[in-house]
């Protein structure tokens, strides 16, 4: 277990390394004695400091949800992060690439909740009585530790490598249509590259929302009415340079597309 004065280093330290866009050292290699636990203190340190300094908290990503996720980090379980007002842009934005590092594209819906949504016992059923829509949305990933040899514990501290979301499409009713089928093709320059179906993340997207509140309870905190939940990617990262543009096709929900400068 890591001390308090070691979680508030490298709170610091992933702090400066997002402010200075850059990459700091992998902190297993570092911290070899480093447990999920203190990586998820780590990131609840910088969540902290990010609020103290004016960040507003508007929801939560969940991350590793999906088999093909699952089975490319050896990880079992998903993983969550923060998602703070100044990561979210509507479809159609053009982002600064260099404002992030190691960036990736995930195709996900996001969950907009109309009521609060506690743990430790949330089911697939509390989520859909809690949530008010459905939205199409891209999730782009940044990593702010070295990619190579990164484990679960790394990208936990590192806000479970959450930079920027966008949204766009049509906002529907959870229960105007059956979510295990939503599907989407992801395409980066006009050709397509991934496509995906919702039931990929855990058998169907409100199963993983419901982990998220019952894994946040665990940690003294629940999702609150007006939360944006990113439910998990149902396609495999794909890599973006500067000047790429990037569009998912969710059929009749709509699409959603940025581009990179």
């Amino acid at each position: 277990m890591l001390d308090p004065a070691q979680i508030a280093a490298i709170a610091d330290e992933l702090a400066a390394a997002e402010r200075d866009r850059g990459t700091a050292p992998l902190l297993t290699a570092r911290y070899p004695e480093m447990t999920i636990e203190d990586s998820y203190a780590v990131q609840r340190e910088w969540r902290a400091r990010g609020e103290a300094a004016g960040r507003r908290l508007v929801g939560h990503k969940i991350g590793l949800t999906s088999k093909v996720m699952q089975a490319a980090t050896g990880i079992t379980e998903p993983d969550y992060g923060t998602i703070f007002d100044d990561m979210v842009y509507q479809s159609g934005a053009v982002i600064e690439h260099g404002q992030f590092s190691n960036v990736r594209i995930e195709v996900e819906l996001a969950f907009v909740l109309g009521a609060p949504l506690n743990g430790p016992d949330a089911t697939i059923f509390d989520v859909l009585s809690a949530s008010r829509y459905v939205v199409p949305a891209l999730e782009i990933l940044s990593s702010r530790l070295e990619m190579a040899g990164r484990t679960i514990l790394d990208t936990i501290s590192d806000n479970a490598a959450m930079g920027a979301m966008v949204y766009g499409g049509n906002p529907v009713p959870v229960d105007s249509l059956d979510l295990r089928w939503v599907s989407a093709l992801l395409y980066r320059n006009e050709t397509i590259e991934e496509s995906g179906v919702a039931a990929a993340v855990l058998g169907h997207p409100a199963a993983g929302v419901a982990w998220l509140a019952n894994k946040l309870a665990q940690h003294g905190d629940s999702l609150a009415a007006g939360e944006l939940v990113l439910a998990g990617s149902f396609t495999r990262p794909m890599w973006v340079e500067q000047g790429d543009t990037v569009l998912a096709d969710y059929g009749p929900l709509g699409t959603v597309s940025c581009r990179f400068v």
